[in-house]
């Protein structure tokens, strides 16, 4: 039993100890793949080095500037060739499926010229507006165009195209379209009363002051366009109050047909007020100096003003006028003694001198004195 037991013992040894030698065996094989891989990696990269070394780069020749380009964030790469141009689709003008009828705050905006944020789709339509020779066209913006083209551009504009066989009235009605569409208007911020007791210049720039950012910067910019449209009167026939007429029924909403209508009537006064507004600026921006003429015209008109409430005073102020025409006219009747008397005192220089050249008579003699 005893014999039969060591025997098992040696067994189970020599078993364990194969076991041992096959590991070890595995281990040493790994190692030595290991150490062959990266000797021939080594020497892959040593021949590698050395035809680098060998190789010999040459100056460039044939070299040409074909053209200069510039990268925009927001526009991407700007003058790249158009056989190194990729085919990006255009940007998404609008959150919703059309620019029409939504929120300016949910559209793609950009900065025009006086840096209010205006959506991208109407300054795209304004440029190309302008470029096609809309400004120029007669009856523009009040002339309607077809219906089946205006159904076709809007498609194209919902997807940030504007085409470029646009007819410039389509343009123009669907500017029009945009702002009519919204879904409140820009001057809604803004009570019919206070548009109705709104008549001076003063008072509507005040006025527009109360329209909150966006509607502030989306009126700014119709005006500016109208003003454009204003300074082309020659060719256009639409002078400012014809314009203003066509854009008011735009930029307000109301339930009322009448009172809608009552209300655009004042819309457009106020209209008409902010562009002649921008109109006198301009001009007075690049004729810093004006004319004598003008002033002489200012004065002539006070005149006519003073003399119309005049008539509408009562007895005192009758009075008061009166006494101002008195006044005006003891001015003018000194003045022209004035002249008469400068004009007598050159009559005498010019006797005294040819009395002084023919020796005739007293130097004294014509001399006039009043």
């Amino acid at each position: 039993m005893s014999t039969t037991t060591t025997v098992c013992a040696e067994e189970s040894t020599e078993d364990s100890h194969h076991q041992q030698f096959s590991l070890l065996e595995l281990i040493l094989s790994a190692l030595r793949k290991s150490m062959t891989s990266s000797c021939r990696f080594d020497c892959m990269d040593q021949e590698v080095i050395s035809a680098v070394r060998h190789m010999e780069i040459g100056w460039p020749t044939n070299v040409q500037h074909i053209t200069h380009v510039t990268f925009d964030r927001f526009h991407g790469f700007l003058g790249l060739p158009v056989e190194f141009s990729v085919e990006i689709p255009c940007k998404v003008p609008s959150a919703s499926i059309s620019v029409f009828g939504v929120s300016p705050e949910s559209m793609q905006c950009s900065y025009d010229s006086r840096g209010n944020s205006i959506p991208t789709i109407l300054m795209l339509m304004q440029e190309r507006l302008y470029s096609h020779g809309g400004l120029k066209s007669e009856g523009i913006f009040r002339i309607n165009p077809e219906n089946s083209q205006e159904e076709h551009v809007r498609n194209q504009l919902n997807s940030g195209i504007v085409p470029q066989d646009i007819d410039v009235h389509c343009l123009a009605s669907l500017i029009k379209a945009w702002f009519r569409e919204l879904p409140s208007g820009i001057l809604d911020g803004i009570s019919p009363e206070q548009v109705l007791h709104c008549k001076t210049e003063e008072e509507s720039i005040e006025l527009i002051k109360q329209l909150k950012p966006t509607e502030s910067a989306l009126l700014s910019w119709a005006v500016d366009l109208m003003v454009d449209v204003v300074e082309e009167e020659e060719l256009n026939k639409m002078n400012a109050r014809n314009i203003a007429m066509v854009f008011a029924p735009n930029m307000t909403k109301m339930s009322d047909p009448l009172t809608a209508l009552i209300h655009a009537v004042q819309v457009m006064n106020l209209l008409k007020t902010l562009i002649m507004e921008t109109l006198r600026k301009r001009q007075d921006a690049r004729s810093p100096h004006p004319y004598h003429s003008d002033s002489e015209q200012e004065y002539d008109s006070q005149q006519e003003m003073e003399e119309s409430s005049c008539e509408s005073a009562d007895h005192e102020g009758q009075e008061e006028c009166t006494r101002s025409k008195d006044e005006a006219g003891s001015f003018n009747k000194v003045k022209k003694t004035f002249l008469e008397q400068l004009d007598d005192n050159e009559n005498a220089i010019n006797v005294f001198r040819r009395q002084l050249e023919g020796n005739a008579g007293p130097p004294y003699g014509s001399l006039t004195v009043r």
